[in-house]
């Protein structure tokens, strides 16, 4: 059985991590490179690092600050973040990322998916939904959340399975930051519609939200990002009580 993966998201604005409340609020969370180091010892199955303000500013990715947190892990790290043509993704894979994570740019051009994944490979290309529930749907929205679509969840992920990504990081926009778990009836329809890896994120505030997560959500892998920044959940101790709870884990 495939292990189940532990993820510390950095989300990064002015060269600082920052952590808020349904994308908005944000606070100082520390020095990105000093972070990814310490989750790479402490025993994170990978890293993403997200350029949240990239797309609203109109600009790409930091490079000089993914080549220095590549330099201090050797673990799988994606980036995302103002991404937008092949040529991003190669500069971005050389300065040391492993995967890239890509949002609006997918939205407003999908045949994006196409040439990264005939490019560089489909386990290259994670295609990360920020989604918020209205009424009894669940609609995408873009630009770090700012931009609301009427495109619906489930088609625009079956859609992106089928153009070559090879994992779905699924943010909840209605459960971010607010510790009370993770969007689990969503995740385990998404599980069940598509074939390739889910990623669940937004609503992790206790080890039992994870536990949750994989056996009732049936995600692939957990990301979060205060509770660890703040020390508030120690990977190790999450990995014991998962695997206590017969949820397969690396440690």
């Amino acid at each position: 059985m495939l292990t189940k993966r532990i993820v510390p998201c950095l989300d990064i604005k002015n060269g600082r991590t920052v952590k808020g409340v349904n994308f908005v609020d944000l606070r100082d969370a520390g020095d990105p490179v000093v972070l990814a180091k310490q989750y790479a010892e402490l025993g994170a199955d990978e890293l993403v690092f997200l350029d949240i303000a990239a797309t609203l500013e109109n600009r790409k990715t930091m490079h000089d600050m993914v080549l220095k947190v590549a330099e201090q892990v050797n673990i799988p790290f994606t980036v995302g973040g103002g991404i937008s043509s092949v040529d991003d993704v190669d500069a971005l894979l050389h300065c040391g990322a492993d995967k890239v994570s890509i949002n609006s740019s997918a939205v407003k051009r999908p045949d994006l998916i196409n040439e990264l994944s005939e490019k560089f490979g489909s386990q290259c290309v994670v295609v990360a939904i920020d989604a918020k529930q209205i009424g009894e749907e669940w609609f995408v929205h873009l630009a770090g959340g700012t931009i609301p679509t009427d495109i619906k969840l489930f088609d625009w992920a079956k859609e992106v399975e089928q153009r070559g990504a090879g994992e779905i990081l699924f943010t909840s926009m209605d459960h971010d930051g607010t510790k009370a778990g993770f969007a689990n009836k969503a995740l385990a329809k998404l599980s069940d519609l598509v074939n390739i890896p889910i990623i669940a994120s937004g609503g992790a505030g206790t080890i039992q939200h994870f536990a949750d997560t994989f056996k009732e959500g049936k995600a692939d892998a957990a990301l979060a990002a205060s509770v660890f920044h703040f020390g508030e959940i120690p990977i190790l101790e999450l990995k014991e009580e998962l695997k206590q709870q017969g949820i397969p884990v690396r440690i």
